[in-house]
């Protein structure tokens, strides 16, 4: 079971496929474009057609494709939090990155992040994974630096109150 305020790769979805539709765009174009064209001027690894138009059913999708899809968007992870009110911000904003470059999430800060917190706290990890909803290895797991999942990942920056896009860095491609 999922909480009720998780990142919404359905409503991720939606959005996509209502932001192609009003271009007139095929999933093709989209891709394409998805993919750095001079238009978008976003580059990214090779996305598929399928794991873009899967987010409209799966439960969890790999964050640097997600943040792909939100840079064609041109919207923050937080904008698909369901019960997130703020505007976004400035904090919110995903930054850009320069040609040559992708943006991913940076799993060893994430980690740092949440080991500072649980330190400050003097939590266990055991007691940090129960109030985030995930598995204390899990969240060790990302001390090796290895991609991670949404909406799992949006709930760690919801316990850590901060926004998605200060644990993004720039990244070959």
């Amino acid at each position: 079971m999922t909480p009720s305020n998780d990142f919404s790769l359905k409503a991720l979805y939606d959005a996509l496929d209502a932001q192609r539709q009003a271009r007139g765009l095929s999933w093709p174009q989209v891709m394409r474009e998805m993919q750095g064209s001079k238009r978008t001027s976003i580059p990214t690894r090779r996305l598929s057609r399928s794991t873009v138009t899967g987010t409209r059913v799966r439960r969890v999708a790999e964050g640097d494709g997600v943040l792909a899809m939100l840079r064609w968007l041109n919207r923050s992870p937080e904008s698909f939090v369901q019960g997130h009110h703020q505007s976004e911000g400035a904090g919110e904003r995903l930054p850009d990155v320069p040609a040559g470059k992708v943006l991913r999430f940076d799993a060893k800060k994430i980690y740092a992040a949440l080991d500072a917190r649980r330190i400050e706290l003097a939590m266990t990890w055991p007691a940090v994974a129960k109030e985030i909803g995930a598995s204390a290895s899990g969240l060790k797991y990302l001390a090796k630096g290895k991609r991670v999942g949404i909406p799992g990942v949006m709930r760690i920056f919801s316990w850590l109150d901060q926004p998605a896009a200060a644990f993004t860095r720039a990244a070959d491609i």
